[in-house]
């Protein structure tokens, strides 16, 4: 590849990588923030927005071609303690936490149980892992981390938890009783 379009990807790999760090960033303030406040009534809409995002980075990592790092070898990133944010996740979520799950929808029917909680905090470790690198100026090592994890971790937990955190919004907002919806609405006509 000569040198000027190796500069462009470059370029290209370097704006990707710092619009993922934003995105990451602002997944975990999210999820970090639901778990350390527990208010129940904006936990699901943010989290659902949060999911949905970080999803969104996530395809656009799926769809680029295998980001290969500036250097061979990983430096060691700072460990980051998971646990409290899945306890207060798990909180949260009591009695509503676990869920049932397919192993692999393409290769399998068997049938496994998972946990919102836990889902939150891998893809927020996984995050939390390439937003090192990337503080660290390691650009391309974030965006490989990213992008590996993505396909082989995060992405998988993130459709997951998406999937049931929308799940429990409809049934918040669709199950309400038909003659309280009547009440509310006609409340709201007459004001």
């Amino acid at each position: 590849m000569p040198d000027a379009e190796r500069d462009l990807a470059d370029r290209q790999h370097r704006l990707l990588a710092d619009e993922c760090a934003t995105e990451a960033r602002a997944f975990v303030e999210t999820v970090a923030g639901v778990a350390a406040d527990g208010a129940a009534e904006t936990a699901l809409p943010l989290l659902l927005l949060a999911t949905g995002q970080v999803q969104l980075m996530g395809a656009r990592l799926g769809a680029i071609a295998d980001v290969v790092p500036a250097e061979r070898f990983e430096p060691d990133a700072a460990e980051t303690d998971i646990e409290p944010l899945r306890e207060g996740i798990a909180r949260l979520f009591d009695g509503l936490d676990d869920y049932v799950d397919l192993v692999d929808p393409v290769t399998s029917g068997e049938v496994a149980t998972g946990s919102l909680s836990a889902d939150l905090a891998t893809v927020t470790e996984a995050l939390t892992h390439g937003l090192a690198h990337h503080a660290d100026g390691r650009w391309s090592e974030a965006l490989w981390w990213w992008q590996y994890s993505y396909l082989s971790v995060w992405g998988d937990r993130a459709s997951s938890a998406h999937r049931v955190l929308l799940g429990l919004l409809a049934h918040v907002r669709l199950d309400a009783d038909a003659s309280e919806v009547a009440d509310a609405e006609s409340q709201a006509l007459d004001a």
